[in-house]
């Protein structure tokens, strides 16, 4: 430990470690900020960059010298406080999974987010004692997952991967397979891309399975058939397919969609639960001692008149011509996405190239939470150029650098909804909201701790705009459509 010296800045009475590193961070943040000035004339014109406050070097390295020192203290503190101790519920769950493992080759862990999935599937994954684990997540999940293990220090070798690269871990024996996120296999009548690539592991490997998932089927017991459809003793192995699956456990019903009817198994029936028990272990928050309370507050802001000005125009003529792209509107759908994001200050124009119009939000949440360290939800990918152009070097996207500085860090909402965790994050700020219930209460509980009390959750909303519509639909579980938008814009 280094020792405390006059180099560096006193220690506030109560500040611990971490604390004093954030407050020596945003000081640095001051006094080393630089502004252009301009000498010279004409072509000998010179721009230099010069220091924006008048102080000496003495002080500037005094700060940045107190920098480094509180932030190799915490470092200390946190290698400490990171030796992995099982809690007793994950102690029982992992004897319960091995067992179920070890009879039927496979486990589901319905386990609620942050109760500890992860590190419950890497415990059972040591008991089954195994040689070769791949573990498939979401690919912002990985570097937290490889931490893990580094920390569980094992004995088997664990390979992580993302979905999208499935394909690179073909050639490898796997003697056990981890699907994270399991549910996102659950697509039907046909089985996703991913689905089939996992049961082609599964056939390659005879892999013994862990799927993963705090909510296995968000939106349809029907989504579990293709999440295990590829593991040999899985409940349904004896219907060959998705559709001799539906003519036992699914009540087919018909609808009417752009003048034809189709066949809609959406309807799963109980049975599939029933079936899955044997081979599931749920666990939910309030089992695991959880007392967190989430609150949540809606900030409208006022957008520029211009931004309001386009909207109007969209809406009375479906389309915007202007000199270079074309803004159109002409399906319900369209014009549903399109004033989505024009409420959010972004558009996607017709050629396919996207433009910030309205910086509004983006200012509004730097100017409120000033001085903290957030997390920021968005929706469209313009919406995070409109952030860094007011955030600046204040705000990243990765995930490791958000945990080892104290910028803010920018997630799309389905990308980080899932898998990771923003503990770090002392608020949530919505830029945008998703039209998917799962995304309203998956990613809202992203900075749920065992030892945190209480999450606050912020919404920014144009005033007037589409947000708090979805908003009103989510929260009830229900995903916003377009017969919700038809209703709500009158239509």
């Amino acid at each position: 430990m280094q020792p405390e010296t006059t180099e560096i800045i006193e220690r506030t009475p109560g500040f611990n470690n971490q604390e004093m590193w954030k407050q020596c961070e945003l000081l640095k943040s001051v006094v080393f900020q630089t502004i252009q000035t301009k000498s010279g004339r004409g072509k000998g014109v010179k721009i230099t960059e010069e220091f924006k406050h008048n102080m000496s070097s003495g002080v500037r390295n005094r700060i940045a010298s107190s920098c480094e020192h509180y932030k190799n203290l915490y470092e200390e503190d946190m290698k400490r406080n990171n030796q992995i101790e099982f809690r007793d519920y994950q102690v029982d769950i992992i004897r319960q999974g091995t067992q179920i493992v070890k009879e039927f080759g496979f486990v589901y862990l319905a386990m609620q987010v942050r109760t500890g999935k992860t590190l419950t599937s890497l415990g059972i994954a040591e008991k089954l004692n195994v040689q070769n684990v791949l573990f498939i997540t979401k690919k912002k999940a990985i570097s937290s997952i490889q931490k893990d293990y580094e920390m569980l220090n094992p004995s088997y070798q664990l390979i992580v991967t993302n979905y999208e690269n499935l394909h690179n871990s073909d050639g490898i024996l796997w003697d056990l397979i981890i699907c994270d996120e399991a549910h996102s296999m659950g697509a039907f009548a046909k089985p996703s891309k991913r689905a089939v690539q996992v049961k082609d592991l599964i056939d390659k490997t005879f892999a013994k399975v862990i799927l993963l998932s705090g909510t296995p089927t968000p939106e349809s017991y029907s989504q579990m058939y293709h999440q295990v459809y590829g593991i040999p003793k899985n409940p349904f192995r004896e219907f060959s397919n998705f559709y001799k699956f539906c003519n036992n456990f699914v009540k087919i019903k018909t609808k009417m969609i752009n003048g034809l009817i189709i066949k809609d198994y959406s309807e799963g029936l109980d049975t599939i639960v029933e079936a899955m028990a044997p081979f599931t272990i749920n666990y939910t928050q309030q089992e695991a001692g959880f007392l967190t309370e989430t609150t949540e507050e809606i900030f409208e802001v006022e957008l520029k008149e211009s931004t309001y000005d386009l909207i109007k125009r969209l809406k009375r003529d479906l389309v915007i011509q202007g000199k270079e792209e074309v803004i159109l509107g002409d399906t319900p759908v369209k014009l549903m996405s399109k004033i989505h994001q024009l409420y959010s200050g972004t558009i996607k124009f017709e050629s396919g190239k996207s433009m910030v119009i309205d910086t509004t939000k983006a200012e509004f949440i730097k100017s409120q939470w000033m001085g903290c360290q957030i997390g920021i939800f968005y929706k469209f990918k313009e919406e995070l150029v409109a952030l860094q152009q007011v955030f600046g070097d204040e705000l990243t996207t990765d995930l490791d650098e958000f945990n080892s500085t104290f910028k803010s860090i920018a997630l799309q909402i389905v990308s980080g909804r899932e898998g990771i965790s923003l503990k770090k994050a002392e608020y949530l700020v919505y830029y945008n909201i998703d039209f998917s219930a799962t995304s309203y209460w998956q990613s809202k509980d992203r900075m749920t701790t065992k030892e945190r009390l209480e999450n606050q959750v912020f919404w920014i909303f144009a005033k007037g705009g589409i947000e708090y519509d979805i908003y009103k639909a989510v929260t009830k579980k229900k995903n916003y459509t377009i017969s919700h938008f038809k209703k709500d814009f009158y239509l």
